[in-house]
């Protein structure tokens, strides 16, 4: 299948409509977690990271098996189930009686989602080696505009009943899956697909992709730094709410600000300051802004100046498209899925102990038995991390512009230049 701009529309299409029903739910699940908790904020954000580490886990067992499949039956059935999925998971949640069906709901949400991870894989099969950190900053865009409109609309539902937005979320990703059935078409040609292995399904198995290069194991430890870091967005909610006293709609109202920074920075910023900059200086200049951002927001005792904090934590956005363009240059196209699903499954193991880290931190400095008062404790933990990811992104060396052309062999050793 040759690139087409077309296809990659479609993909994008998809991941807007799979991030605003995630960012429908966003200001209302650690509300209705706390409800079930009888409004015992340390406890409620120990369970909320207990439900993130269960996701995670779920993740990281089924994401390769639905990476290794979209190399063998395509991407396409991989995408369609994956909505459905996701579907199913909200309506079970809209309905959940109690803690525990809530709880069921995340489980099944944990195993179908991988649209996106699929979706970076399409991505892969349609756009250029060269072209493809503008590509996923694109992608970086879709994720913006789910969560510019998702968490803004699901704190307006939220407000008159928390349960709202999960019906209107499970609508949408059911809605997706049938607009992909008749829309989105197949990317990966039969010719280069691969044979379905164990080995490769296995969630410990595939992450040994990631070895097959020293430069890519380089970026895999980076990219896993990162993903915990990011986890830190667990405590959002529940740090707004106990520090600022916020509502659900305050709460909708600045996750739309990080998805219209997303935006700007990810279809504006990713393309130009990647050419200028090359992949890799990207990378670590995104990362240091992230950390700056992150101290800010551990600082600011007013909702005023942690707004202010946002725009330059979220130019943090710009450091993954990079780090995906770097990495998928490293494996053949009939690997990419399998790419995917290792990086999903890398990122799935620092979201099974990212959640419980922040969240049991911020427990813990807010605690009063334990002596502390530090609710920004968690930002700072996350901001040493993006220090440690960014030092050692400045330690990849740049390799020459131009080098042999990656083979299509599924072992042929990836060669091009990281940046």
């Amino acid at each position: 299948m040759k690139p087409r701009k077309a296809a990659v529309i479609f993909v994008l299409i998809t991941v807007t409509l799979d991030m605003l029903t995630l960012g429908l739910i966003a200001p209302v699940l650690p509300k209705l977690v706390l409800d079930f908790m009888g409004g015992n904020a340390p406890n409620a954000a120990k369970m909320f990271g207990i439900f993130g580490t269960v996701w995670a886990l779920m993740q990281f067992i089924f994401s390769p098996v639905l990476g290794v499949l979209s190399d063998r039956f395509g991407r396409r059935p991989v995408i369609l189930l994956s909505n459905l999925g996701l579907g199913l998971d909200y309506v079970v949640m809209a309905m959940a009686p109690t803690l525990g069906w809530l709880f069921v709901g995340r489980v099944i949400s944990g195993i179908t989602a991988a649209s996106i991870s699929t979706g970076t894989a399409y991505i892969s099969d349609v756009v250029a080696p060269e072209k493809r950190a503008g590509a996923f900053g694109l992608i970086g865009a879709a994720f913006g505009v789910g969560f510019v409109l998702g968490p803004a609309l699901g704190g307006l539902l939220g407000n008159s009943d928390p349960r709202l937005p999960f019906w209107v979320a499970g609508g949408l990703s059911l809605a997706n899956a049938a607009y992909g059935y008749f829309v989105l078409p197949e990317s990966l040609p039969p010719e280069k697909r691969q044979v379905f292995t164990l080995r490769r399904a296995n969630p410990v198995g595939a992450l040994v992709l990631l070895r097959s290069h020293p430069e890519l194991s380089r970026l895999a430890v980076i990219q896993f730094i990162g993903y915990i870091a990011h986890e830190v967005f667990n405590v959002w909610a529940l740090y707004t709410i106990f520090r600022y006293a916020w509502k659900e709609g305050m709460i909708g109202l600045s996750l739309a600000l990080v998805g219209a920074c997303s935006i700007v920075i990810s279809a504006g910023m990713v393309k130009p300051l990647v050419a200028r900059l090359g992949e890799r200086r990207t990378l670590y200049v995104g990362q240091f802004f992230g950390a700056v951002g992150m101290i800010l927001a551990g600082l600011s005792r007013t909702s005023g100046f942690f707004f202010l904090s946002i725009p330059v934590m979220m130019l943090w956005t710009m450091s993954s498209p990079a780090a995906q363009g770097m990495m998928t240059r490293r494996v053949s196209e009939s690997e990419q899925g399998e790419l995917q699903g290792a990086i999903n499954s890398l990122a799935s193991v620092a979201w099974i102990f990212g959640p419980a880290l922040f969240t049991f931190t911020f427990a813990w400095f807010i605690d009063q038995k334990h002596g502390w008062n530090m609710p920004g404790a968690p930002w700072y933990l996350g901001a040493v991390l993006l220090f440690v990811a960014m030092f050692m992104a400045t330690r990849i060396p740049k390799l020459p512009a131009h080098s042999q052309a990656l083979s299509d062999s599924p072992n042929s050793v990836p060669v091009r230049p990281l940046s």
